[in-house]
């Protein structure tokens, strides 16, 4: 059991992490207001990273945990950042969310290929010992978040090249999230309801 200082330690970092997120949409939603990409593009390299910096807990940590694939990533939202804050482009801001989507479909797609799956993990976190009944259902729950990824993001872009400003940010700062979280919601019910009266009580997901 985690001693009193570490767990106020993770709390406090799972708060900061929680603002960090919040203050996504909000960044893309002031955009829309402002009219600014340029400072928007700043907004969203610095959140980034302090989003990284705080859920590895130090900077040397954070290098050693990243992936090849994590430097993909972070690096193409990096440089696009980075570009949207040196040109001012608001179509790079807007192909932003897309880059997002793409970059998380391809971090939950990479461990069906190697395993263990991203829910899997997730799910490892509260339950190590995972029977191999929950471990597929974790692996179908990380299939569905590849397909809602992949259609967000598809969605980002048709909303990036063809959509008004208001409905960009509307779409990516509310809309998705509004998705997000009944993708959860769902989940969650489906798994009390469906999933766990007929899994063991130590397998259940």
């Amino acid at each position: 059991m985690p001693s009193q200082p570490a767990a106020r330690s993770n709390w406090i970092r799972a708060a900061a992490q929680a603002v960090l997120k919040i203050a996504y949409p909000l960044v893309l939603i002031g955009a829309w207001h402002y009219g600014t990409p340029r400072y928007a593009g700043i907004a969203l390299l610095a959140l980034l990273w302090m989003q990284r910096w705080i859920g590895a807990g130090s900077v040397s940590l954070l290098l050693r945990q990243l992936t090849p694939l994590d430097w993909l990533t972070a690096g193409t939202l990096t440089c696009t950042s980075a570009a949207v804050a040196i040109t001012d482009s608001e179509l790079l801001l807007r192909l932003y969310p897309a880059l997002v989507n793409a970059g998380l479909l391809l971090s939950f797609a990479a461990t069906l290929r190697s395993g263990p799956t991203m829910i899997e993990k997730f799910a490892r976190m509260r339950i190590p010992d995972l029977q191999p009944r929950a471990v597929r259902y974790t692996r179908r729950v990380t299939q569905v978040w590849c397909a809602f990824f992949a259609l967000n993001g598809l969605t980002a872009v048709v909303a990036a090249l063809a959509w008004s400003r208001g409905a960009w940010a509307l779409y990516n700062g509310v809309i998705a999230y509004v998705l997000v979280g009944v993708l959860i919601a769902a989940e969650a019910a489906f798994r009390h309801w469906v999933v766990r009266p007929h899994a063991p009580a130590s397998g259940a997901a």
